[in-house]
């Protein structure tokens, strides 16, 4: 890819490239499957395992027990896991991102740091130099809480230049303050453009993040992160290459409208959290791009009992499946969407369509 090229002007598969992203003329929801058939890309929850599922390449990955253990084996979010899974074959991490009170980026995903640390207090109230930098994860081995230049250099080493990384922007954050210190942190590397950027995802929650996430970071991949179909429409359709959408938005009328858009026009589009074995069936048969699970291990072997007889495993769901949960109900979802949407709004600020 040319190193001039920006983002709009690249090719679909090289602005939105995870590896082996199926493409949706390859995984459509009538298609009766086959040995060859693609697979959605297994993601996993807060810095866990992401692996490729494509279902016709080797996939020595899933018979790697350290790829399996390592979400298990290491706290949430730290150095260790992410060597872990890159280590045991994994092709991303995931991480969230908070901001301290001396501009340093954070990989941690609660706002304080009472639940998974052995420190209290707020994230953005604390200094890293002489405060955070001393923090360890409750869980063992115990690991600091590592900043975003370490986690970019982790990812800038050879071994690791094939691995993406999903950077789950929190809506607490300000906008221009979060993407100049990403900015910042990137531009270290004189390669930045060729080696770094094309591997960097932003999920974004809140429409303020999309002007600034495109002046400031334009080659970087943007999603958008959401609980509705019409919000991401509304507010995000246009400055978005994809979208990460909550599994039961995506069951009833109007979820089935959006993925169909989605895939007309190209969008990726991934579905979390999904833990249940049949919603991981609907949304491979769906034909999304990738599923986010806490059962990674678990949805590997799913993924293996595909591979072996896609039709017996595809029958344990039927038409009936939209009706088997309240939380797939058409007023439910939409209510919940509502309730997200005055949340983010009270969180975060007004939603205002993104000027072009």
């Amino acid at each position: 890819m040319p190193e001039h090229q920006s983002l709009s002007q690249q090719p679909f598969e090289h602005r939105f490239n995870y590896g082996t992203i199926p493409t949706h003329n390859q995984s459509t929801e009538t298609s009766p499957g086959h040995k060859s058939r693609d697979l959605p890309l297994c993601w996993g929850h807060r810095g866990h395992i992401l692996t490729s599922l494509v279902i016709h390449e080797p996939l020595l990955a899933c018979q790697n027990e350290h790829l399996r253990q390592a979400s298990a084996d290491f706290p949430e979010n730290t150095l260790c896991s992410f060597k872990a899974a890159i280590q045991s074959g994994a092709e991303g991490i995931e991480s969230d991102v908070r901001i301290s009170a001396d501009d340093v980026i954070m990989m941690i995903h609660d706002p304080s740091l009472g639940r998974t640390t052995d420190g209290q207090g707020k994230i953005d109230s604390l200094p890293y130099v002489g405060g955070l930098d001393a923090i360890r994860t409750l869980k063992a081995p115990h690991q600091k809480i590592p900043t975003f230049d370490e986690t970019i250099d982790l990812l800038m080493l050879k071994e690791n230049q094939h691995v993406t990384f999903n950077i789950d922007c929190k809506p607490t954050n300000d906008p221009e303050r979060l993407f100049n210190l990403i900015k910042a942190s990137i531009e270290r590397f004189q390669d930045h453009a060729l080696l770094l950027s094309p591997r960097l995802v932003l999920g974004m929650y809140h429409p303020k993040f999309l002007e600034p996430a495109a002046r400031l970071l334009p080659d970087l991949k943007r999603i958008h992160i959401g609980v509705s179909p019409s919000m991401a429409r509304n507010y995000f359709w246009e400055a978005c290459e994809g979208f990460s959408m909550k599994f039961s938005c995506l069951v009833g009328w109007e979820g089935l409208l959006f993925r169909k858009d989605c895939q007309k026009a190209g969008k990726s589009i991934m579905v979390w959290t999904v833990n249940d074995r049949q919603e991981m069936i609907e949304a491979c048969k769906w034909g999304v791009d990738a599923i986010l699970t806490d059962q990674t291990k678990y949805f590997l072997a799913l993924r293996q009992q595909m591979k072996a007889d896609w039709s017996a495993v595809a029958a344990e769901t039927s038409a009936l499946f939209p009706y088997t949960s309240i939380h797939y109900n058409g007023l439910v979802s939409w209510l919940f969407g509502r309730l997200i949407f005055y949340y983010l709004y009270r969180l975060a600020g007004p939603f205002k369509p993104m000027k072009h």
